[in-house]
């Protein structure tokens, strides 16, 4: 048997358990699992002590090109991806111009071809002026598929009425993403946020800010026979509403809802500041149980990067958002030794159920037939996270400081070593991800 590339020695985590199996790869594609000790191959990479992960995709990013490259770019963004061991991104629409049109996504997907490390798919924002193309957009080459926001973020893009929601919804077919914080809500609240004190967020959008907006995209969707995907789910509230509508409803969480609590306002600031915002203890705890109980479908980083002058605006003034893609594995293998998850939930919310959400075609296993893509872990591995490793344009993390133990490795995209040890060791070779019943 001969390979373009052999991963041996290492512990495979997968649909069919965690075992000690050797993995061999030929095309980009794997081909063979089992023991391969005798094999020969163009290249041996060598897991002993490793676990041996189904590549990590990260389904909400916010790479900012074009219109922010300050901020952050495809190349930039998708290297702190592939240093942080993620394979694949999804990336948002709010750029500017925004990704609202076929000439716009092909823009992007051309942009990303060969440049980006790893590999992407690019969501196209719904909007009152494109409901009659989204039939024709959300299954264009590279294109994840709607994305919407019922609130105010980053960015122009805003469809905040019911007729508008369900228009869209009408239209889609394949599952919609949305970011639900109510308009109405958010406008009739700006009174309640106090100059200068970033803890003041969580006051202005508070949690019925977002359970409404829940509540209303739900009840529409149901109208509709529309399946939908609510993003960064950051309540207690939604959490159990929405464990009764997972027919329709799958649900997202981050690792920065996951961690963090209201009380890291005093120390972090605006470095803390997000949309929807990071809440007390109350609901952190529910987000864990909702993950415990499978009400929860999957983990994406919402990466959303501003550059450090940005962040030092005095409140309200600082944007929202803050820097994941690179710290989702190690922040959450953190929480595997601490006994918060086990690693076989997590490779399901970061690869099987990504896959299983949105269609992914030859992602989100180890299997043969599938994309040679691989997160290789040191599960032992104790590491401070800096900002001094942050491959980000912005150059900062607000996991600063924090010590983890379990530490990406290597990141292999369809068969290709992009990472290892902490160096870009291939150009960027990424290509546009592939969905089942896309043209």
């Amino acid at each position: 048997m001969a390979f373009d590339l052999v991963v041996k020695g290492g512990t495979l985590v997968n649909h069919a358990g965690v075992g000690r199996r050797d993995i061999g790869v030929r095309g980009g594609k794997i081909v063979e699992i089992g023991d391969l000790s005798r094999a020969a191959a163009g290249e041996i990479v060598d897991a002993t002590g490793l676990h041996i992960l189904p590549g990590v995709i990260d389904s909400q990013v916010h790479f900012r090109e074009p219109g922010f490259a300050q901020k952050e770019d495809l190349e930039s963004g998708s290297r702190a991806a592939v240093l942080g061991g993620v394979t694949a991104v999804f990336d948002m629409p709010n750029t500017e111009p925004p990704t609202t049109s076929a000439a716009r996504l092909a823009d992007k997907v051309k942009r990303a071809t060969r440049r980006m490390h790893c590999d992407f798919a690019f969501w196209v924002g719904g909007a009152h002026e494109n409901v009659a193309d989204i039939p024709e957009l959300e299954r264009l080459p590279g294109a994840a598929g709607i994305k919407v926001f019922m609130g105010s973020s980053t960015g122009s893009l805003l469809v905040a009425d019911d007729k508008g929601i369900a228009a869209i919804l009408a239209k889609t077919r394949r599952r919609a993403a949305f970011h639900c914080e109510d308009e109405e809500r958010l406008a009739a609240r700006k009174g309640l946020r106090v100059a200068g004190d970033p803890a003041s967020h969580p006051i202005w959008r508070d949690e019925e800010t977002a359970l409404a907006a829940t509540r209303r995209l739900v009840r529409i969707a149901r109208e509709r026979h529309a399946a939908v995907h609510i993003l960064h789910v950051s309540t207690a509230e939604e959490i159990d509403f929405l464990a009764a509508h997972k027919d329709i409803a799958s649900l997202e969480a981050t690792p920065q809802h996951l961690t963090f609590r209201c009380d890291d306002y005093a120390r972090l600031g605006a470095r803390l500041q997000m949309n929807p915002p990071i809440r007390t203890g109350r609901h952190r705890e529910r987000i864990w149980a909702g993950l415990a109980q499978g009400i929860i479908d999957i983990l994406s980083s919402d990466h959303a990067p501003h550059t450090l002058e940005e962040k030092s605006k005095p409140y309200p003034q600082s944007p929202s958002g803050m820097p994941g893609v690179q710290t989702l594995v190690p922040v959450m293998l953190d929480h595997v030794h601490a006994g918060r998850l086990s690693l076989e939930r997590f490779v399901n919310l970061t690869s099987a159920g990504p896959a299983r959400l949105f269609g992914i075609a030859a992602k989100g296993r180890v299997d043969v037939g599938y994309d040679a893509d691989l997160t290789i872990v040191d599960l032992k591995r104790r590491r401070t996270i800096t900002d001094s490793w942050i491959g980000s344009r912005c150059g900062w993390t607000p996991y600063a400081g924090m010590d983890v133990t379990g530490w990406p490795v290597g990141t292999l995209v369809r068969g290709r070593r992009v990472m290892w040890e902490g160096e870009i060791v291939t150009p960027g070779q990424g290509e546009a991800v592939r969905f089942v019943g896309s043209l």
